[in-house]
């Protein structure tokens, strides 16, 4: 496993770098909106440009790395998101930032995909596990350092783009100067989203309200923070809270859904999300001890839904549809993403700072009626014929299914020899 993860260095170097200057610009754009006075609305529309361009990124990319290659691909987005960064602070005006913000998700979505697909390439059945797991703590760690980086200047001011910018271009170094060779990329075909829903109601719909909730919380959760009165210091903590609380949920959660019936698990886990989000309104205006104990288990909630929701999906699916379906899943939940920051920055804009724990609330417990709703439907899979969860990140990346998705594919493959090889005795 360690010589794993010391061969892919330079990814994880990049991919660490590149989650750092993403978690600070989205934070960074928040409270710089409302320094310039744009309206909730206007910071909502600007913000959902992000995954606009993500999805149009994770559409197009493949198909230009599998025509010029990795390494000029990765060098051509890279760039392109350094001066995006660099513009948000020279034209200060909400068409020009939200032009920006499509062009960053472009380019984001672009970078993820390039790096994971390598990362993937680096991995062995034996150990694509372990270096899944290191991947989610450089990404969901460099999101929630780059919240810190608020600290280091003056928001109003130009340097914290330049510092975003810098990280960016920075990732490009290990990338570039790494001396084995790009891996061969193909992109599966996505199954179509009627098909997945007859296969799986819960897993499209819980996605698709997983991609509004996160949405909303990693595009307007620095913004609510803002209007509830924080400083750039505190915004700083309460964002990294909610990653935080991703980070120390995920693996549990995943473990406890592959022993349960998944559905009660998730319908579990998101009406406790909801408990949490509409509690949040009671500390807001408390210490702030009492806030960021809250976004800790929200964030500890609501990230880790995409995951149940992949695992829940793939549980009627054969190991040869996965990869696909998971493809058409992430579609859903970028959806989704567009949508939240749009609807949540409605809602605050008419009732104020709470409405975004309102909000989000309020589609968590959608989740969870829909998912009682769907066990009325038809019975649970049988526990043997579960897969394993496998955690992934939402609404922040666009390609991380993908490498998931292998490792899960790696363990059914396991679980059907042994399957064999057990009929076969028995015999």
């Amino acid at each position: 496993m360690f010589a794993a993860v010391r061969s892919a260095w330079p990814l994880f170097v990049g991919l660490g770098m590149i989650m750092l200057g993403n978690g600070l610009q989205g934070s960074l754009l928040g409270i710089r909106a409302a320094a310039e006075a744009f309206s909730t609305e206007t910071t909502g529309l600007i913000m959902s440009g992000y995954y606009v361009g993500f999805l149009a990124g994770a559409l197009v990319t493949p198909r230009v790395v599998g025509q010029v290659g990795h390494v000029r691909v990765f060098a051509a987005l890279a760039s392109t998101a350094s001066t995006a960064a660099l513009l948000h602070a020279v034209f200060v005006d909400p068409l020009m930032w939200g032009g920006m913000r499509f062009l960053t998700g472009f380019c984001y979505a672009g970078l993820y995909i390039v790096a994971e697909s390598w990362l993937n390439d680096r991995s062995t059945n034996e150990t694509r596990g372990s270096m899944l797991s290191v991947y989610m703590v450089v990404v969901l760690g460099g999101i929630a350092g780059g919240q810190f980086l608020l600290n280091l200047s003056d928001p109003n001011s130009f340097v914290l783009f330049v510092l975003a910018s810098v990280l960016v271009s920075l990732a490009l170094v290990p990338i570039a100067i790494t001396a084995s060779a790009a891996p061969d990329f193909s992109a599966p075909s996505p199954v179509g989203i009627v098909a997945l829903y007859r296969a799986s109601p819960l897993g499209v719909i819980g996605s698709l309200g997983t991609g509004m909730a996160n949405g909303a919380i990693f595009a307007m959760g620095a913004v609510f923070a803002g209007l509830a009165g924080l400083e750039v210091s505190e915004i700083a903590i309460f964002m990294s809270m909610l990653v935080f609380g991703g980070m120390a949920f995920q693996w549990p959660i995943g473990r406890l859904s592959d022993k349960l019936d998944r559905r009660r698990v998730l319908a579990g886990v998101t009406f406790a999300a909801a408990l949490f989000s509409f509690a949040g309104p009671l500390f807001a205006g408390g210490p702030v001890v009492g806030l960021y104990a809250m976004a800790f288990l929200l964030g500890g909630m609501s990230f880790p839904m995409y995951s149940l929701c992949l695992a829940h999906t793939n549980d009627y699916m054969t190991p040869k549809q996965m990869v696909a379906a998971s493809g058409s899943l992430m579609l859903v939940n970028g959806t989704g993403a567009i949508f939240g920051p749009l609807v949540v920055s409605l809602l605050m804009g008419r009732t104020g700072a709470d409405g975004f724990f309102t909000f989000v609330g309020a589609i968590h417990a959608a989740i969870g009626v829909f998912a009682i709703y769907r066990m009325t439907r038809r019975p649970s899979v049988p526990l043997e014929d579960q897969g394993p969860s496998v955690p992934v990140a939402t609404s922040m990346n666009a390609a991380t299914a993908t490498l998931s998705l292998d490792a899960y594919r790696d363990h059914m493959d396991r679980d059907l020899a042994a399957m064999t090889v057990s009929k076969r005795r028995r015999r």
